[in-house]
């Protein structure tokens, strides 16, 4: 069923290294609280800071810009916000490691 990926072996781990998931999730979430990214458009026009949860908590626009086609600032606004996304995003896999947590935590009991 679990092509022998999870066995009572790897439930026997998880079990006795529950604290430690527990720790390390816990020191996750609070690395993850801390993050702020900033995205960027238009050469650093539009600057958006933003932080793990993905929430803005500032907005730089260049007086240059204000000047702009509204449709043009609309862009680069959304530019910058999907900027900001990515580099939360990378900053989070950064932390989380991928899976790689718990696999090596089962690896070092099965040796």
């Amino acid at each position: 069923m679990f092509d022998g990926k999870f066995n009572l072996g790897n439930i026997a781990s998880l079990m006795k290294n529950a604290g430690k998931i527990q720790e390390m999730m816990k020191e996750a979430q609070e690395k993850l609280a801390k993050i702020e990214v900033i995205g960027e458009a238009g050469a650093g026009a539009v600057q958006i800071k933003m932080n793990a949860q993905g929430y803005a908590l500032a907005v730089h626009i260049d007086d240059d810009i204000l000047k702009e086609d509204k449709i043009i600032l609309q862009d680069l606004i959304a530019a910058a916000i999907n900027d900001g996304t990515k580099k939360i995003e990378k900053e989070k896999e950064k932390l989380v490691g991928g899976a790689g947590m718990l696999n090596g935590m089962l690896s070092e009991e099965e040796k």
